[in-house]
């Protein structure tokens, strides 16, 4: 049964905080029905967390991006009514903007969704006009030195929030704020923040002495999540941060592609390799610092 006293959620781990009563019952109601603890605990100051196991989080995740799309849908009603549980849905409880917000906000921390905005905001301010005084700013060293990196640090990652085109910023964000959210939610904003500078700074590096200073984009940044989701969940797959095998594929063969220069945009590749090998290397350090942290505790 629901419990909305969750007296025992230490021993869970929250899953979704939602501002609507009936939306949250309904969706731990069904997360029941598969078989998935659940608890909901409400507060005024949290609204209404749903907690499940650490173990059951991956699914979990995946059953509230397809909720959130159709909260109306027959299977969540038909789960509330098995338990005794009629929960009523108003037209005023989801709309599609709040929709849109609920899923959005509830899986990124603010981290994500401030790097999220700067993308955004650089990309808007190209867009109506001043793409080459924000590339100027942004753009990695023209002759990189040790007076240059002094003088100027911030050229270091800033290629990062560049983009040139609609498709690439909306690739990349939203990988950003799907990977990025899972990371900030599960192993804090620190962890987010050294990926990202990191990454940036690595990936950055090397397509600088490969092509030179005119690149840009978040994607050294977005393989180096995958690759951190990736191997994270391969190596401590309790947390419940994972990558499915098939994205994973599909990144890599994209990556393949654009060596294999079968693409038909320019890709920075050496920006996308090194991001991802320095993803698995970051996630191999967190896992090991994690392991003795739990072991002197």
């Amino acid at each position: 049964m629901t419990s909305e006293s969750a007296d025992n959620t230490d021993i869970l781990q929250p899953l979704v905080q939602l501002k609507d009563h009936n939306i949250a019952l309904l969706f731990s109601n069904y997360l029941q029905s598969l078989g998935i603890q659940s608890q909901l605990k409400s507060s005024q100051d949290e609204g209404h967390v749903i907690y499940c196991p650490e173990d059951n989080i991956s699914q979990a995740k995946v059953e509230f991006d397809t909720f959130i799309l159709n909260p109306h849908a027959d299977k969540y009603q038909q789960a509330a009514w098995d338990r005794g549980e009629a929960v009523t849905l108003n037209a005023d409880d989801f709309s599609l903007i709040n929709n849109f917000k609920e899923s959005f906000l509830a899986h990124a921390g603010i981290v994500t969704l401030l790097v999220f905005a700067l993308c955004w905001l650089v990309f808007l301010g190209s867009e109506l006009g001043w793409a080459q005084n924000i590339f100027n700013t942004l753009q990695f060293y023209p002759q990189l030195s040790i007076d240059a990196l002094l003088s100027d640090p911030l050229r270091l990652i800033g290629p990062a929030f560049f983009h040139f085109s609609w498709l690439h910023i909306v690739f990349n964000t939203m990988w950003w704020w799907q990977l990025g959210g899972s990371i900030e939610k599960t192993l804090g904003k620190a962890t987010l923040i050294n990926l990202l500078l990191i990454s940036a700074i690595v990936s950055n590096v090397g397509q600088y002495l490969v092509s030179g200073s005119n690149f840009g984009g978040l994607s050294g940044v977005v393989y180096a999540l995958v690759g951190f989701v990736w191997w994270f969940g391969y190596l401590a797959p309790e947390r419940g941060l994972s990558l499915a095998k098939p994205l994973v594929g599909f990144l890599l063969f994209w990556l393949v592609l654009g060596f294999a220069d079968l693409l038909p945009v320019n890709v920075a590749n050496t920006a996308h390799l090194l991001g991802l090998l320095s993803g698995c290397f970051l996630a191999l350090f967190t896992v090991k610092i994690i392991g003795i942290n739990a072991k002197n505790n």
